[in-house]
């Protein structure tokens, strides 16, 4: 049993498959004593599923190729894992034990600030993270840990606990819309070929013939004066980020004066 962690009544809740879940991420099973010494580690498990999701997509994941990727035949992960829906979830909480916590010395909106630039690097460098639900995420340590230290530099705002819920699912949200559309649009490049550029100028011929300057007034306004430029880069989620913050720094001032 890992350190820290008991048995109680408690863990009787749910149903057996759940259970089961909760112990490969906080408590997983040592290798047998007995019979034939296993060739892989149930670390080593997830970190090749990472690797095929990262060379493959996560669509392509699957348990047979997680099993040639190790070079073991397919049946034999089944003694690791129940299946692949489960690996995912331990894929995920593994790529949540990279991202670094927020240095507490810091203003509550740095620290923010810090966490949300954090799970942008994650997304980048787990792109197949995208798939992941944010309501359903893992009860995994390393998610967790994320998740608590990032609650605890946005109630730092004193605003109540819902609104710390709130703002915090919030930030999150923020970052997960924007690192999906720029992981899915890198992925379809890579399949097609394509690139943004690419897509756009082929349709080129749109503005010449159809597109109407007196019926978009304001979207050629934008245009002209560069208002689209920075409409797919870095600078855009940020941006929407500074402007949620604005908000909720007037809304812990708000509550502090009662």
């Amino acid at each position: 049993m890992r350190e820290g962690v008991s048995v109680t009544q408690d863990e009787r809740w749910g149903t057996p498959e759940g259970q089961a879940m909760i112990r490969l991420l906080w408590d997983p099973p040592p290798p047998p004593t007995r019979g034939p010494k296993q060739r892989l580690t149930l670390d080593q498990v997830v970190a090749g599923a990472m690797e095929v999701a990262a060379e493959h997509g996560v669509d392509e994941l699957s348990m047979r190729k997680v099993a040639q990727h190790l070079g073991v035949g397919a049946m034999s992960l089944y003694t690791y894992v129940p299946g692949k829906d489960e690996l995912f979830e331990l894929m995920v909480d593994r790529a949540y034990a990279g991202r670094v916590m927020a240095d507490r010395s810091l203003p509550w909106r740095a620290q923010v600030e810090f966490h949300a630039h954090e799970a942008w690097r994650m997304y980048q460098t787990h792109p197949w993270l995208i798939r992941s639900n944010l309501w359903r995420m893992p009860l995994g340590p390393h998610v967790l840990d994320a998740q608590e230290d990032l609650y605890r530099a946005v109630a730092l705002t004193g605003l109540s606990e819902k609104r710390v819920a709130q703002v915090a699912g919030l930030v999150e949200s923020q970052v997960f819309g924007a690192a999906r559309s720029a992981v899915t649009d890198t992925s379809v490049a890579s399949k097609t070929g394509v690139t943004l550029d690419d897509y756009w100028d082929s349709r080129m011929g749109f503005w010449g013939t159809y597109y109407s300057v007196e019926r978009f007034p304001t979207m050629t306004r934008i245009w002209e004066k560069g208002g689209f430029d920075d409409e797919y880069s870095d600078a855009s989620w940020e941006f929407g980020l500074a402007l949620f913050l604005d908000g909720v720094e007037r809304l812990a001032a708000q509550a502090a004066i009662g």
